[in-house]
């Protein structure tokens, strides 16, 4: 089964899968609302304004995976993100993204990409100075991790939670990924 095959829903619930986006470069996001690293909503938007003209989309599946921090319902989190990002992304239903739970699509994401490129290798222990537990891969290490899509479907990178949506690494990737404008 090809990624845009996976069952998926909408955040306001409607069945549907990723063949609407077939032929478009992907950023697959998880998310959180009550994470450090929400403010990269607003980065994360500012992705998809800069390229969506290109055949470009940032998807949004928000999760509770990770020290409960998208505790909200469906509405509450269109709500947030509206109101505090203005985002405009597609945002998909809450979805587990590790454990025996792991959504179909983050199955096939996690073993397309079993490891991320890491933007500061000591962001781990940071999340261990808090106290939290941290996953080692192939599993997702945290919210805001994130899966670079490219048109024929083929996951072409994975790039870890604390790579800031302006990263030079994801931006670049994301324009090879892209076709000359």
């Amino acid at each position: 089964m090809s990624l845009y095959e996976i069952p998926l829903n909408t955040l306001s619930g409607e069945a549907t899968t990723l063949a609407p986006f077939q032929g478009q470069v992907l950023l697959i996001v998880n998310t959180a609302s009550k994470c450090g690293l929400t403010p990269q909503y607003e980065g994360l938007e500012k992705l998809y304004s800069t390229y969506k003209h290109c055949g470009f989309s940032v998807l949004g599946f928000p999760a509770n995976d990770f020290a409960g921090q998208e505790p909200g319902t469906s509405e509450e989190i269109q709500n947030f993100c509206t109101t505090s990002y203005n985002v405009t992304f597609p945002l998909f239903e809450k979805v587990a993204v590790v454990g025996p739970e792991k959504a179909p699509l983050y199955e096939a994401l996690v073993e397309a990409q079993p490891v991320a490129r890491i933007a500061d290798p000591g962001f781990k222990d940071k999340l261990r100075g808090y106290g939290l537990t941290v996953n080692e891969a192939p599993e997702l290490t945290w919210n805001f991790e994130k899966f670079l899509v490219n048109r024929k479907g083929q996951v072409v990178g994975r790039f870890a939670p604390d790579t800031l949506p302006s990263d030079p690494n994801l931006v670049q990737a994301i324009e090879a990924a892209l076709p000359p404008l």
